[in-house]
């Protein structure tokens, strides 16, 4: 067991913007977060507890901003999930402040595990942790899976409805993009899917680390499968059937009025990561670049779109 102490990043924001945030926090590490929210101390208490006498030091707790608490292990740089936090914190406009701390040795690195468990999604894939050694199939693809501290397990509503919507238009003759490819789920998920080939690309040097060798633990590599450390489109080239991009409103917003060069006749863009509330935004800007949703999936609060090119 190790013995060091892991780092906690504690997270502040305005109690209004705590799901969102605690979306965020959850994309960079797999094994779960802890958040404090008392902005309904004495409805929660009466609705779970039914009572009305609380502990004074609650009531003293501050009501307008919650606290997102994540912890990370001491083989990893704890600086690379804070720059992933503040940049989609900062792409959602959501005003936030970082605290950093130690916590005392507990056996994180086995207790994160029992939050991960195969997991079926849409009609064709079992995502399967690689620790995980005792499992049922049942006729699905498997894809297995090691998160790292990049984002990206499947279990969060943004991943997951970009796996449903990938069994639709994945094909033998798909050729995949996959922008801010995080862990490679979905790259990978597209070629056990039947993809000819994928290419992710993410800013982050750890993620894109990941990736890889996700795409290893499941049989493929370069030339099907290639990760390219970039931001958004700059370090790519080629014309792809299908686009993915599971990232932030913002950023697909800044992205899609490039996306059209990299998309070849008659393929499909799907985005996802977008909080219902800038639906409409998303929406104004794929219309404005000649876009057409032909699918729509929601999951508490999350959205996901498939697009056609008009133009």
């Amino acid at each position: 067991m190790n013995t060091e102490n892991w780092t906690e990043i504690r997270i502040i924001v305005p109690t209004a913007d705590i799901d969102a945030a605690g979306a965020i926090a959850t994309m960079t590490v797999p094994y779960g977060i802890y958040v404090e929210d008392y902005s309904a101390l004495e409805e929660e208490a009466m609705e779970i507890a039914k009572i009305d006498l609380i502990d004074e030091a609650l009531l003293q707790k501050d009501r307008t901003h919650g606290v997102i608490h994540i912890y990370i292990s001491p083989e990893e740089n704890p600086q690379e999930a804070i720059s992933f936090i503040e940049t989609r914190l900062q792409a959602e406009r959501i005003r936030f402040e970082i605290e950093l701390d130690t916590c005392k040795k507990e056996d994180w690195q086995n207790n994160w595990k029992q939050y991960f468990k195969p997991a079926r999604v849409g009609e064709k894939l079992l995502i399967r942790p690689v620790w995980v050694e005792d499992y049922e199939a049942d006729g699905r693809t498997v894809l297995h899976l090691e998160p790292g501290v990049a984002f990206g397990t499947g279990t969060h509503e943004t991943t997951r409805l970009c796996l449903e919507t990938l069994e639709q238009y994945v094909t033998p003759e798909t050729v995949l993009l996959d922008v801010g490819c995080g862990s490679g789920i979905l790259s990978v998920a597209a070629l056990l899917l039947g993809a000819k080939r994928a290419v992710g690309v993410d800013i982050d040097p750890l993620a894109v680390k990941v990736a890889a060798q996700n795409g290893t633990l499941n049989g493929f590599s370069a030339p099907a499968y290639i990760v390219l450390q970039g931001n958004l489109t700059d370090k790519v080239t080629g014309t792809y059937t299908l686009v993915t991009a599971n990232i932030v409103a913002d950023a697909i917003m800044m992205l899609t009025p490039d996306i059209r060069r990299f998309l070849a006749p008659g393929g499909v863009y799907i985005v996802s990561g977008i909080i219902d509330i800038r639906e409409n935004e998303v929406l104004s800007v794929l219309a404005a670049n000649g876009f057409t949703v032909c699918s729509r999936r929601e999951e508490n609060g999350w959205v996901c779109l498939a697009c056609t090119s008009d133009l």
